[in-house]
């Protein structure tokens, strides 16, 4: 018997992550495309069969962990894993890096009991235009004091801003459609975006 379990954590991979809230409400600075250990990652969805499921949750969580480690995983960046019945990870997402497509392989071929890894990441164009959206759509969004500064307040980057060509798409876990909708409608607002494709997801 073949079952199918999509696990969503904090924006990441399979567990929940805790959320911690910083002290205190300094203005944001520009912010790095660099992320801290504990930076959401994207989504682990696991198929096993009944007989190796739990051998198959234990790799996803291993996967879960590497991925978040990755020290150049920031909050313009986007990365998945599929973990299929005969084990093989199936990297997906968007990164602004080559280095961190080629990292986040590197780091899985680590894991015992992966024997295959498929990465189709998607390495972003160079482009100083993305690269002003990125940084406008960061201030519309968790502009100081705003509905969504609190967001920005988190040791975990629980909204991602992907751009590419002046498409935005915005991925993560929050906590209601209402913030869903002002995210939105904030990158919606930003000069030189063609169009915001919103993926973001409320946690249950």
């Amino acid at each position: 018997m073949r079952r199918k379990l999509r696990l969503a954590f904090a924006g990441s991979l399979l567990l929940p992550l805790a959320l911690q809230s910083a002290i205190g409400a300094a203005r944001p600075q520009t912010p790095s495309n660099r992320a801290s250990s504990s930076s959401a990652a994207g989504s682990t969805s696991v198929a096993a069969n009944s007989s190796n499921g739990q051998m198959s949750m234990m790799i996803a969580d291993e996967v879960r962990h590497r991925l978040l480690m990755l020290s150049n995983y920031g909050l313009f960046d986007w990365l998945e894993c599929e973990i299929l019945p005969d084990r093989t990870a199936i990297l997906r997402g968007a990164v602004t890096r080559p280095t961190l497509k080629s990292d986040a392989e590197a780091t899985l071929k680590k894991i015992e009991g992966i024997p295959r890894i498929d990465n189709q990441i998607e390495v972003l164009p160079i482009s100083t235009t993305d690269d002003q959206i990125r940084i406008a759509v960061y201030r519309a969004i968790f502009r100081y004091e705003g509905p969504l500064f609190r967001y920005a307040t988190q040791v975990n980057a629980p909204i991602h801003i992907i751009v590419n060509n002046g498409r935005v798409t915005l991925k993560g876990n929050i906590d209601s459609a209402a913030d869903s909708q002002v995210a939105y409608t904030a990158a919606k607002g930003v000069s030189g975006v063609f169009d915001v494709k919103n993926e973001l997801k409320v946690r249950s």
